[in-house]
């Protein structure tokens, strides 16, 4: 692994309240901070909010109070999340500190001396809820709030002139944008002509951020201001040898909506400045609640202390870690919230370190026997504690935290299969070397196994390798800790206090019952012959740029070429589906789905949890009629 490790989370607008998102990405970044550490990594762990905009002055006149006193007040409640959710950040970067300011200026002022920044005047469509200027295109095809005619002379970064760069960086550094499909969509989207980016707003329009330095009348907006954190956090350019200490950073970790921001606007504006790019940007889904994304308009927020407060930090911490696939979105649900967490920390790990216990007391007087001669048995289990360790090295280099849980959660039940088996509570009497000799074997695979989840739950994990007779601070700072027979012979074993206590699902009323289902109307054989039903091959597939459930294919009919917008980006990658053949209604009228023309249906059959496009048993020409 790397001799240092630097790891960002966006910085996150103040004006937000904190929701679980927030906190997913938080909350990873700080377990993925822990285990590094753990590894005896020097490590830097960077967080914070981005103060200024035209949303903040807004709130603040709304207010009655400056834009400073504003942000002074808002940024506090990410900072008191944080500190409840025991995230232990190097730094809590606010872009309103000075020495952030000092950074901007600065590389705003190298690019205007390299002549990469020019002024121009700019007519056409501005979104005011969005805060930016739209295409024509953008303006027609997309769903904007509060949008108007503007002409406005501004500052412009020549970004254009780097992305044949960008191309081939992205080519020739396959760790660079993670997961691989984002890559693509970032390849993808530099398919096209890339415009050079507007980086001011006059101070007539916006006064709250921070002034150009070549030109007093205008302040820099969101990129050059936001982006320059994970440098200017660091020391760039007033504290050189700290900066060359930790840049590039190992991972900026980001969500998927702001993923062109980071994977082409930042890079570029690196390249501009002759900085190294960072290692890997990640791109993690979004939390959805059932399967609809959170949002404030819909009112289906989740707060994580709400969580927290009611269940346990480290049950929240454990939950968000567990259940997201990384890169993937998600669902929460109470439900599945309470199911995760009773399987998994009140039956597998809560209840194995009960038995465990009450074993050690009732039958030894809670001091833990050593085992002198391992059955094959004994050996076997102990070798898969001891191969645990590497094994979740390895995942989280790849940041695949939710791998790691699962291969501690596949050693407890192997404990518990392993005490089932052996039963010591049978043979204690008549056989009790034999007896402790299981016990001991169970709790050393339990202790190695429990400090593997130390990143993820450091509070409960301290309590427990506590009533296991050792501590964090052994697995932190002794040299032994990962070697076997660490717990010494007559170790005393506490009593558990019911460390995972069983949530109980509150009792639901009845559902009222179902309506019958209304008869489908029947339909002639005539009216069946107006549709058009053919076979079509799949020979492109990429992300609908508007919407994460749906996909644009390019199919063929064999003497021409569709273009249809299919919903199954949930069930299949664009890989998947190129060569394949699919049935199609082609006489269906064309209609725009979010901005992108569809000149067709995939006919998929749906029973609710899978959806599956329609084939023909053996392939067929395409544009073979379906009969």
């Amino acid at each position: 692994m790397s001799k240092k490790f630097y790891l960002t989370t966006p910085i996150y607008y103040v004006n937000d309240e904190p929701h679980i998102g927030h906190a997913y990405t938080t909350i990873l970044a700080d377990v993925l901070t822990r285990q590094s550490r753990n590894s005896k990594i020097d490590t830097y762990f960077l967080t914070g909010v981005d103060e200024h905009g035209q949303k903040i002055q807004q709130a603040a006149e709304l207010r009655g109070v400056s834009p400073q006193a504003h942000c002074d007040e808002y940024m506090q409640r990410f900072k008191d999340r944080w500190t409840t959710l025991n995230i232990q950040y190097d730094q809590f970067i606010r872009t309103t500190q000075a020495s952030h300011k000092k950074s901007v200026t600065h590389l705003l002022q190298d690019l205007w001396d390299k002549k990469l920044i020019y002024k121009d005047e700019y007519e056409g469509w501005y979104s005011v809820a969005e805060e930016r200027f739209l295409t024509d295109k953008e303006y027609e095809e997309g769903e904007w709030r509060d949008v108007k005619r503007l002409s406005e002379t501004n500052y412009y970064f020549k970004m254009s002139q780097y992305q044949n760069d960008l191309i081939r960086y992205i080519h020739d550094n396959p760790e660079f944008i993670q997961p691989d499909f984002r890559k693509n969509e970032v390849l993808g989207f530099l398919n096209n002509p890339l415009g050079d980016l507007c980086i001011s707003r006059p101070k007539s329009r916006l006064s709250w951020g921070i002034e150009l330095p070549f030109d007093t009348d205008y302040v820099t907006y969101v990129w050059f201001d936001a982006l320059t954190n994970y440098i200017s956090a660091i020391g760039y350019p007033h504290d050189m040898d700290n900066f060359n200490k930790w840049w590039p950073a190992n991972y900026h970790l980001i969500g998927k909506d702001i993923l062109t921001t980071h994977a082409v606007y930042w890079p570029t504006m690196l390249m501009a400045a002759g900085i190294p790019l960072p290692k890997t940007i990640f791109a993690h889904g979004w939390w959805l609640m059932g399967d609809m994304k959170m949002s404030k308009s819909l009112g289906n927020i989740v707060r994580p202390l709400d969580l927290a407060n009611k269940y346990g930090i480290d049950a929240l911490r454990y939950f968000l870690m567990r259940e997201m696939t990384p890169g993937q979105d998600s669902s929460f649900t109470l439900d599945i919230f309470i199911n995760r967490y009773n399987s998994d920390l009140a039956n597998d790990l809560g209840n194995l370190v009960n038995r465990i216990t009450k074993l050690v007391g009732r039958f030894f007087d809670h001091k833990l026997p050593l085992n002198k001669q391992p059955s094959a048995e004994d050996e076997e289990l102990a070798d898969k504690a001891l191969a645990l360790n590497k094994l979740n090295i390895e995942a989280f280099e790849k940041l695949r935290v939710n791998h790691a849980i699962d291969n501690v959660m596949s050693l407890l039940r192997e404990i518990n299969r392993y005490m089932e088996a052996e039963a010591p509570w049978k043979i204690a009497k008549q056989n009790p070397e034999r007896a402790g000799a299981v016990v001991y074997t169970a709790t050393e695979t339990l202790r190695l196994a429990a400090g593997e989840l130390y990143a993820v739950m450091p509070e409960k994990i301290s309590a427990l390798l506590e009533i296991l007779g050792t501590s964090s601070k052994d697995m932190l700072s002794n040299p032994r800790w990962y070697q076997w027979n660490f717990l010494a012979d007559n170790t005393v074993l506490g009593e558990t206090p019911g460390l995972f206590p069983r949530i109980e699902l509150e009792q639901k009323q009845q559902p009222a019952p179902k309506p019958k289902k209304a008869q489908v109307p029947t339909v002639t054989f005539e009216e069946f012959q107006k549709i058009d039903i053919r076979v079509a091959t799949i020979l492109k597939v990429e992300k609908h740029p508007n919407a994460d459930k749906l996909l644009k294919l390019q199919v063929s009919l064999g003497d021409e070429e569709r273009q249809i917008i299919a919903g199954i980006a949930e069930f299949y990658s664009p890989d998947e589906l190129i060569g394949k053949q699919v049935s199609i209604i082609a006489n269906l009228k064309p209609v725009k789905i979010r901005g992108e023309l569809s000149q067709g249906m995939i006919l998929a059959a749906d029973d609710g949890s899978n959806v599956a496009p329609l084939a023909p048993f053996k392939e067929m020409k395409p544009g073979a009629k379906i009969r």
